[in-house]
């Protein structure tokens, strides 16, 4: 069954996408920093302009130009990109999207400049190694560096929302159709499934097992029953998955609003 954040509420108003918001949300989006570093060609210009002309000098640049190009990853051919990760929230919740989906910052949803609509890609923090899947729904970035823009949900989850701007590891576990009418009708059964099925409580994922465990340890010395490591492999990685098993969807909205009071992010999932 596909892992699509259930829908829930746990305070007065009904919140989306199964991770639970917390009291007065601010946009925190960082700005990202100038990067340094760049090469000084002022020497082999000067010796271009003396030794082969401006003819060599256009012909430098190019090679320059197509150096550059090849380094630049497009997820559609290898299904990995790095980069930079921002997210955007209350200034666009309600807002139609790209799609035409409305946008929801309590989804796990992503924009993304090429992939197509419905893509569910892997997105992993490398500042602290927590992963998210997150669906693609929305175009952008459209700053320069930066290669996703998260949900406020999907940002809280990977533990990225007061940084703003992080570097990213991004992993394509599904293509989308990219047809909107299709998106709408592909999230429509999913959900009823959902509410039908059992269901679990993810408090993080990983990439480093060692993180998992630690985190597991930890709630079972809270109380928390039922803990389990999930591992989610993929063609380039495995994911290590910390969940709370659930009978119900009462015990799971009750299991996720003691996880938030504890200062978890606690996210509802089907399985």
């Amino acid at each position: 069954m596909g892992e699509i954040g259930f829908r829930c509420k746990i305070t007065p108003g009904s919140h989306k996408g199964g991770i639970f918001p917390p009291e007065g949300v601010l946009n925190l989006t960082g700005e990202m920093k100038a990067v340094s570093g760049a090469p000084t060609l002022t020497r082999e210009i000067f010796l271009t302009r003396t030794l082969l002309g401006w003819g060599g000098l256009f012909f430098l640049t190019l090679l320059f130009f197509l150096s550059a190009c090849t380094r630049i990853q497009l997820p559609e051919a290898t299904g990995v990109q790095t980069g930079l990760a921002s997210w955007y929230g209350a200034d666009f919740h309600g807002r139609p999207t790209s799609s035409q989906e409305i946008f929801d910052m309590y989804d796990l949803t992503a924009a993304h400049r090429t992939l197509p609509f419905g893509t569910r890609v892997m997105v992993t923090n490398l500042k602290n190694g927590k992963s998210v899947v997150v669906r693609i729904n929305d175009r952008g970035p459209f700053v320069r560096g930066r290669i996703i823009d998260l949900s406020y949900a999907a940002a809280k989850a990977i533990d990225m929302v007061i940084d703003g701007v992080v570097p990213v590891r991004l992993e394509v576990l599904e293509m989308g159709r990219g047809d909107k009418a299709a998106l709408q009708r592909e999230m429509r059964p999913r959900r009823t499934e959902e509410i039908k099925g059992k269901l679990a409580v993810q408090v993080g994922a990983f990439v480093q097992r060692s993180n998992a465990q630690r985190l597991a340890a930890e709630l079972r010395r809270r109380g928390f029953k039922k803990v389990v490591i999930v591992e989610y492999k993929t063609r380039q990685a495995v994911y290590y998955r910390v969940r709370v098993l659930c009978r119900n969807r009462s015990a799971a909205e009750k299991t996720a609003a003691r996880l938030a009071q504890a200062g978890y992010t606690p996210i509802i999932f089907g399985y």
